[in-house]
């Protein structure tokens, strides 16, 4: 009876020592799973960020170029104003003396529909 009650001992051991090693086996398991996550977690974070700066440097080359053109129209604004300056200058004596020269050479005559009785 010994030798059965030792047998049934053994087997309750070992069922024991199985049951620990699945157990084990479970737990790195769930380890492995928890760090394949956050593993996982950090790859994605590095790339949105990645993505994020690709976008931004997207973003502050196209707002470059439209300061670029808003800058180049403000120049060639300035450019047209300046020159229209210019000619309005060369030009002030001339206009002057033909608006005074019309002023007096006035030619006094009756209107063409005007009626004499």
């Amino acid at each position: 009876m010994a030798s059965k009650s030792e047998g049934i001992q053994q087997l309750l051991h070992a069922e024991k020592k199985a049951s620990e090693l699945v157990n084990e086996a479970k737990k790195r398991k769930a380890r492995r799973l928890k760090q394949a996550k956050e593993e996982a977690h950090a790859e994605i974070e590095k790339f949105k960020v990645q993505r994020e700066q690709e976008f931004q440097a997207k973003v502050k080359e196209s707002s470059g170029s439209k300061d670029d053109f808003a800058l180049k129209i403000k120049d060639q604004t300035h450019q047209k104003v300046n020159e229209q300056n210019r000619l309005a200058a060369a030009n002030k004596n001339k206009v002057i003396d033909r608006v005074l020269s019309l002023l007096y050479d006035i030619k006094p005559e009756l209107h063409e529909n005007y009626r004499i009785n």
